[in-house]
């Protein structure tokens, strides 16, 4: 961090120099205003200007330090021209006229923004829109595009197969998979100085579940690591090595786990009154900004999704509907240059798993609803990504899985495999990382983080700073043991 804010110092006595003047300090509403106008390089200057204050509460300094960061995140996301994405739009949907593109732009169903005076496009901007646009969704030409629906295919199986299973069961955790994974992250050679070490954290499954047993890592790339204790929201494995030039830094582990499917057995109208003065119903239904946050919209969707529902379970399932039928999936920015997720969701009408999954606990805790995050990836064979989903807790049941990403499982043979992930169902094909967002790292991450809410890729930095997703890759194998 020394490093750094020398180097932010020196940067801004060239620019005071520069201009020909040392007294001039910008307001900080004048560095707010730069950023909301996309004019990012003049807010640059503005911001370190502004840090060669002596008087600057830590706070302060650092949340501008991360705005410098922040805008270069942007930069990243939105990389695209107007000619790249326009000629995408036309080769997928050949009639499709100037008219409709520019309301698209508009509308920002063709995510955009201005950035020192240019248009630029998320980079999955144009594909985004054949998800998004129910018009151009329609006319979508999807010879070079198309996305094999392969999930669909294997939960319209799974899923029956799974119920079928936990009508025997009396515990509903049920269809254990062991899988063993290999691991790797790989920083970019002379990202970082040679000799200087490199921390990485390494996402890890979480242990102390039920649901997730048997943990049992196979080698590491480093001999000595550590592993985060049980209970860390954050699941970790930690290693350290010294970066050589002109080579990358390598980190990595194999481990083997087995996971099981989710389906407990309750009765609706079972479901107790919440106690009050719980612990779990204080801190499970506040608000938690910057992202839970009652604001007026969230209290709107609340009432037009509820309406005067009172029993917990019929308030869950019509809040995951409402979702469900609102907002299509489309592909992320990255969370950490979002100011506030489900907001975000509500305005652009489309969110990818952890934005719905969000939107969806603001909207439960508002409801009376315990709710919170979990994460990791999903393991389904031909599908493995990053995830998110989240659970609520019913007085009497305990915590309940309910992935709204998934949303109503197509083709299936009745209702009941329909609404598998509708408040109470989870697959096998899991690695769950995260039982909170946001949550600390142990050891302790002492530079800004890469990813700000999540943890599913790892965590990266040295003594000079953070290193972003743009400095390294991450790599996971999986091998299903059970097959």
């Amino acid at each position: 961090m020394k490093t750094r804010f020398c180097f932010l110092v020196f940067t801004a006595l060239l620019l005071f120099s520069c201009n020909g003047s040392s007294s001039f300090v910008p307001s900080r509403s004048e560095i707010d205003k730069a950023v909301a106008k996309g004019e990012f390089s003049e807010a640059s200057k503005l911001i370190k200007m502004y840090l060669l204050q002596d008087s600057l509460r830590f706070s302060e300094r650092d949340s501008l330090e991360f705005l410098l960061d922040k805008m270069e995140r942007i930069r990243l996301d939105f990389n695209k021209e107007d000619t790249t994405v326009i000629n995408y739009v036309k080769r997928h949907y050949p009639g499709v006229t100037d008219k409709q593109i520019n309301g698209w732009i508009e509308s920002n169903a063709l995510e955009n923004m201005v950035i020192d005076g240019k248009r630029y496009f998320f980079a999955r901007s144009a594909r985004n829109l054949f998800r998004i646009d129910s018009l151009a969704l329609a006319n979508f030409d999807q010879k070079e595009a198309r996305e094999p629906d392969s999930l669909q295919r294997l939960l319209t199986w799974l899923i029956p197969e799974l119920l079928d299973k936990s009508a025997k069961s009396s515990s509903g955790i049920i269809a254990p998979a062991r899988m063993r994974i290999k691991y790797s992250i790989s920083v970019k050679p002379d990202a970082v100085p040679a000799g200087e070490i490199v921390r990485a954290w390494l996402p890890y499954p979480e242990r102390g579940k039920d649901y997730q047993t048997d943990i049992n890592l196979l080698s590491s790339s480093q001999p000595d690591y550590l592993i985060s204790p049980t209970g860390v929201k954050h699941s970790s494995i930690y290693m350290e090595r010294r970066a050589v030039k002109g080579e990358p830094v390598e980190f990595g582990y194999t481990l083997e786990y087995t996971s099981y499917a989710r389906y407990p057995k309750f009765n609706p109208a079972d479901i107790k009154l919440y106690k009050p003065g719980s612990e779990i119903v204080a801190q499970y239904t506040a608000e938690r900004a910057p992202h839970i946050q009652f604001s007026d919209r969230i209290k709107k969707a609340v009432e037009e999704a509820v309406g005067m529902e009172s029993n917990p379970y019929m308030k869950v399932k019509k809040i995951y509907e409402w979702i469900d039928s609102h907002f299509p999936w489309a592909g992320a920015r990255e969370y950490s240059t979002i100011d506030n997720i489900p907001e975000y969701v509500l305005t652009n009408r489309h969110g990818d798993c952890g934005q719905v999954s969000l939107l969806f606990i603001t909207m439960a805790r508002y409801a009376g609803i315990p709710a919170k995050w979990q994460s990791g990836w999903m393991m389904q064979p031909g599908n493995e990504n990053l995830h998110d989903w989240a659970e609520v807790y019913f007085e009497g049941i305990g915590w309940i899985p309910v992935d709204q990403s998934f949303g109503r499982v197509k083709g299936a043979r009745d209702n009941e495999s329909a609404y598998y992930y509708f408040t109470r169902g989870l697959d096998p094909y899991r690695l769950v990382v995260n039982d909170d967002f946001s949550a600390d790292f142990y050891p302790a991450k002492v530079h800004f983080r890469s990813e700000t809410l999540d943890f599913q890729r790892g965590e990266v930095e040295w003594r000079g700073g953070n290193l972003y997703f743009n400095k390294w890759n991450y790599k996971m194998e999986i091998e299903y043991l059970n097959k």
